[in-house]
């Protein structure tokens, strides 16, 4: 599995520890008052918001809170105004980042987001430097073995998707934004149980870093997945599925 995706489906596994502990709930209530403010209150016509509906039930999070967040963002409830903002920049070995926030002050997260490059590695950059490596698709990953391979690219391809890989013991599923929602509930609609399943930032190519350069890279997509105005961290790096696994334990 890429480097990315590897990385997206530790993320998924850490976050669901985080919320038992409700350490993730402050960002969820982020993510779905910003997209009901977006996008409208109604999860049926709002794309971004069923996700985050989703994301929040899967985290165990009461359907009253989420019910109070999304009034927040459609104005029904007083509430706080996230803006959203991208941050660019280098990690060790060259990696290119992408850090997606949503925040209600500026100055004070560009700071601290700058403070996290450099303390591992990195640098931050101006707007447009790495933006163009990137490009939006859906990303879903699972097990292998719920399904057999032909199996499932029947489902994804009817359903609309683009393509299906397998790395070890994962299916990688990469879709059109649009189809995202169509392939998951096709999947879902099977019994499929979904590791990852996000719409995010997937790199056009990747730079393989090991040793010291990838201890680096991972330990700052960590500090920045644990700040709390980050909503989202991408990046292009390449690390081997053994040095990821001891790194991330």
């Amino acid at each position: 599995m890429s480097g990315h995706s590897k990385w997206a489906s530790i993320k998924h596994k850490k976050a669901v520890v985080d919320a038992r502990r409700g350490k993730t709930f402050t960002k969820l209530i982020r993510e779905l008052t910003s997209a009901a403010r977006m996008g409208g209150g109604d999860p049926d016509m709002n794309p971004r918001l069923r996700t985050a509906v989703t994301t929040a039930k899967n985290s165990n999070m009461p359907s009253d809170t989420i019910q109070r967040a999304i009034k927040k963002g459609t104005g029904e409830l007083p509430g706080e105004v996230y803006e959203e903002v991208t941050y660019e920049g280098y990690g060790a070995g060259g990696v290119a980042i992408l850090v997606d926030v949503l925040t209600d002050n500026k100055n004070r997260t560009v700071a601290e987001i700058r403070h996290l490059f450099s303390k591992h590695g990195g640098s931050l950059g101006e707007s447009g430097c790495v933006a163009w490596m990137f490009g939006r698709k859906g990303l879903i990953t699972l097990n292998t073995s719920q399904i057999e391979e032909d199996d499932l690219l029947e489902i994804v391809l009817e359903a609309g998707g683009d393509d299906v890989k397998v790395e070890s013991d994962a299916y990688e599923i990469v879709t059109a934004p649009e189809a995202f929602e169509d392939v998951r509930s096709a999947l879902e609609q099977k019994g499929l149980t979904l590791d990852v399943a996000e719409v995010t930032m997937l790199p056009q190519n990747t730079v393989p870093v090991e040793g010291k350069q990838a201890e680096q890279v991972l330990r700052l997509m960590e500090a920045l997945d644990d700040q709390d105005d980050v909503r989202k961290a991408h990046a292009n790096f390449d690390i081997s599925e053994d040095v990821m696994a001891a790194l991330a334990s």
